[in-house]
């Protein structure tokens, strides 16, 4: 009559993690949900590819080293690789210093990134079966001559 049953756990949204400015984390960061910076992390910071994971590093953020994630929105530093696989927002006070890999991008006015942009595939099966089609093609040893 008087029991209060306890939420169940499986059935609420995803997790929504918090870094305070005054906060500095020393060591890599596995997350699901949402993860919103505003401090620093001295880390990499990863979550599954096929997760619907999302990062927020704030404009005071601060992230030293990688962070591979499905999807971040980015206003802050990060200073290391960043790499997006879904899609990756660079907000008008964003600056990478390090490679950026994306799927879908969009960079803000005034955003930088001090390194190389390289896109890359949603699905790394397409990308195994095109370089299984290229050890396949035949080698060509003809010779064009000019007459």
């Amino acid at each position: 009559m008087f029991k209060k049953s306890l939420p169940d756990k499986t059935s609420t949204g995803p997790a929504h993690t918090l870094i305070s400015r005054s906060t500095e984390i020393v060591g890599d960061i596995h997350f699901s949900g949402e993860l919103i910076i505003e401090g620093r992390v001295k880390g990499n910071i990863y979550a599954e590819d096929d997760s619907e994971a999302l990062i927020r590093i704030a404009e005071k953020g601060a992230v030293e080293v990688e962070v591979c994630v499905p999807s971040a929105i980015v206003n802050g530093l990060v200073q290391g690789d960043l790499r997006s696989t879904n899609h990756l927002e660079l907000a008008a006070k964003a600056v990478v210093v390090g490679s950026v890999y994306y799927n879908l991008i969009e960079m803000v006015m005034g955003s930088e990134v001090n390194g190389n942009l390289m896109h890359i595939s949603t699905s790394q099966n397409e990308n195994k079966r095109l370089a299984a089609e290229k050890k396949k093609l035949p080698f060509n040893n003809s010779v064009i001559q000019n007459s």
